[in-house]
């Protein structure tokens, strides 16, 4: 659930035990991943400030969120006097795009044009800046936010957007037949933008199009793409970290499931694959999956949990208010009653980001993080 600040607060735990005794050195937020170079730029090399890494380099708002702040601010602290191979990265892995739809790819195409007309030859290039920038126009014609209600006050599918794609695909493969020069030339950040620049363009474009679809399956359809994108973030990220050592992922359980993810929205039933379920596919047993769930908090609306629900046996069950649990472990002992496992959690909550942990797919989790009860107040109860 999002806007629960007693979640991210048990992350950060989570994560300094990691980077203190496991060895894991990066992390990587449900942000924009584009927005997310400032804050790794301000928490590896200390550039520009704690309020500018909080303002500018979150999408979604959560640069507002206290635990978010803190995370920033202790993984600034712990490198400040470290080597830079030590020192702790962060990432955004999300797409740039919001509920109103997606960003401009202006920032994108541009920044991946410029890196590689300073170090390729001019004449490999598609087209000139100046033919680049007159495709893509104005970019309020690009983040209207009208259009993710009217298909048709999109740009995705305009001519010039179909052109962009043609010059992305060139701009793209260029990168990678140029690579071995690039890799050789170009610094280790910078040659990490550059494929972040071209992986988001590209995911970018398509998702313009297809906001401009007007059949019945255009939210499934930018639903999947986005977590498409997710995905090969998180597959980037990995081949990134490798050598340093692993990465913790902090996102919905909807984004990070080994399952289809579905969801009941404006009269649709909806699905569509997760970014985990993608990335499980990629990366295998590189890949693990610990879900969240919780028992109640009362002021989300969410209330004590029923008894014949995973939450509520978990709730009834369990001596401390948060646990770390086997899900393997945890199957084998859930009882059944009248030969039936535990039921799908059903009642709302004010909060439209809530969903239950769906008891029918423990196995396709590694871990379940429970926690009986969140409170509103960062230091009352098991808020963490």
């Amino acid at each position: 659930m999002h806007e629960e600040e007693g979640l991210p607060r048990l992350r950060n735990q989570l994560f300094q035990h990691l980077v203190e005794h496991e060895g894991y050195r990066s992390v990587a937020l449900e942000s924009d991943c584009l927005a997310g170079l400032l804050t790794d730029s301000y928490v590896v090399h200390g550039t520009g400030s704690l309020d500018e890494a909080m303002e500018h380099g979150f999408s979604h708002g959560f640069g507002d969120s206290p635990a978010n702040r803190a995370l920033v601010q202790w993984m600034r602290e712990y490198n400040r006097d470290r080597p830079l191979r030590d020192r702790l990265r962060f990432f955004g892995f999300d797409a740039p795009v919001e509920m109103t739809g997606g960003d401009s790819p202006r920032l994108v195409l541009s920044g991946l044009y410029h890196l590689l007309a300073d170090h390729v030859d001019s004449a490999l290039l598609p087209c000139s800046h100046e033919e680049l920038d007159l495709t893509i126009g104005e970019d309020d014609r690009w983040t209207n936010p009208a259009a993710a209600l009217d298909s048709s006050l999109s740009v995705g599918t305009s001519p010039d957007a179909r052109t962009l794609r043609l010059i992305t695909d060139d701009l793209v493969a260029l990168l990678y037949s140029e690579s071995p020069h690039l890799a050789a030339t170009l610094s280790a950040d910078e040659w990490w933008r550059a494929r972040l620049y071209g992986r988001t363009a590209v995911g970018l474009l398509r998702y313009h199009a297809a906001v401009a679809d007007s059949s019945a399956a255009r939210v499934a359809r930018l639903l999947g793409l986005r977590d498409e994108l997710m995905a090969s973030n998180l597959n980037a990220i990995v081949e990134h970290e490798s050598r340093r050592g692993p990465a913790l992922v902090f996102a919905h359980n909807r984004h990070l499931q080994k399952y289809k993810s579905r969801w009941r929205f404006n009269g649709q039933d909806l699905e569509w694959w997760s970014a985990g379920a993608i990335a499980d596919v990629q990366l295998g047993d590189h890949y693990a999956f610990v879900a969240s769930a919780f028992g109640a908090a009362p002021h989300q609306g969410v209330h004590r949990a029923p008894e014949d629900t995973l939450e509520g046996l978990l709730a009834a069950n369990l001596p401390e208010g948060r646990c770390i649990i086997n899900s393997e472990k945890l199957q084998a002992a859930l009882p059944e009653v009248d030969g039936q496992r535990p039921v799908l959690r059903t009642e709302t909550s004010k909060n439209y980001s809530y969903f239950a942990l769906d008891p029918a797919y423990l196995h396709k989790t590694d871990g379940v993080i429970f926690i009986k009860e969140l409170a509103d107040a960062p230091d009352a109860g098991n808020s963490g």
